[in-house]
């Protein structure tokens, strides 16, 4: 099956609202053109949670990425976030997004298993059964230690095995499963992309990976590019420099009360960088209070991102 190379910045992009409540596909074009031409960028995920895909209906996911690949004409794939819990029903759901012209598939774990855990194997038999409906190449998406959908070792290995998947999306949040986990994937799957998305613990894990898959990159897509190069680099004291000039910005938008909230204030920040009109979410997601505007707009002025359209 076909691959991505997504060695490289793949930022996790927002979807804009109207006032009323519609997706904003004019704006949202707007933030794929403009993510699509940065240095460093090797693709746009749509669809996850800073996209706020779960808040969406799946002809609404469907149009969003029809969007993103007319608006990027080619020059970068677009990637689907793919959520259903049923893996038959997950599968069409990618099969459909491909069909609208998605080029790979980041797959959700099945939403009852944050609840109920996993048997072992299901989660291999999750990407085995998408793959093999939609045709599509996937990234393995690895969820936070403290849920009970994070899989555990073994569960990874079964599922790079698969020839659909070609990357892991590492957001375990657990910095002795990161040590010890990642060096084993790299020796059984030297092939196997590693991506971190740890947008608020982007400095320790920036040495170890092929790219960043993160939220953060659809905001500040150069410092992250800046930071994955010093990381590539081995080069400690640049990334430091990078990592301590995002530090505002990283806790203006992700050390909140939930993680969810950093969703929230991307679109704040987006607005003050002119990419987006608005920043309007959908419920279950709420405003902020009126003081995170402020907050974002002095964190952008310390990174030193202004306006950039």
């Amino acid at each position: 099956m076909k691959s991505l190379d997504l060695r490289g910045l793949v930022p996790a992009c927002v979807t804009p609202f109207t006032e009323s409540g519609d997706v904003d596909h004019e704006a949202l074009a707007v933030h794929g053109r403009w993510l699509a031409g940065l240095p460093g960028v090797k693709g746009i995920v749509c669809n996850g949670h800073a996209g706020e895909g779960a808040s969406m209906t799946e002809t609404e996911r469907g149009d969003v990425v029809k969007t993103l690949v007319d608006a990027v004409e080619g020059k970068q794939p677009i990637i689907t976030g793919v959520i259903s819990d049923g893996s038959r029903v997950a599968g069409e759901e990618a099969k459909r997004y491909g069909e609208a012209g998605a080029a790979g598939v980041l797959l959700y774990p099945a939403h009852s298993w944050l609840r109920f855990g996993f048997q072992p194997g299901a989660a291999a038999d999750r990407y085995r059964i998408v793959g093999e409906i939609s045709g599509l190449p996937q990234i393995l998406f690895q969820y936070p230690d403290v849920t009970k959908a994070s899989y555990n070792l073994s569960e990874q290995l079964k599922i790079a095995e698969l020839d659909s998947v070609f990357a892991i999306k590492n957001g375990v949040r657990n910095m002795r499963r990161w040590d010890t986990e990642v060096p084993v994937l790299r020796k059984e799957f030297p092939d196997l992309q590693i991506l971190t998305c740890h947008d608020e613990y982007l400095l320790h894990t920036m040495f170890d990976v092929d790219g960043a898959l993160v939220g953060y990159g659809a905001l500040a897509p150069e410092g992250m590019w800046e930071l994955l190069q010093a990381g590539k680099r081995r080069d400690y004291p640049a990334a430091r420099a990078v990592h301590d000039r995002l530090l505002p910005l990283t806790k203006a938008v992700y050390h909140r009360g939930s993680h969810m909230e950093g969703s929230v204030a991307l679109k704040l920040g987006l607005v003050q960088r002119g990419v987006i009109p608005n920043a309007y979410v959908r419920s279950p997601l709420l405003p902020l209070a009126p003081e995170a505007d402020d907050e974002v707009a002095a964190a952008l002025a310390h990174a030193g991102l202004g306006k950039v359209l």
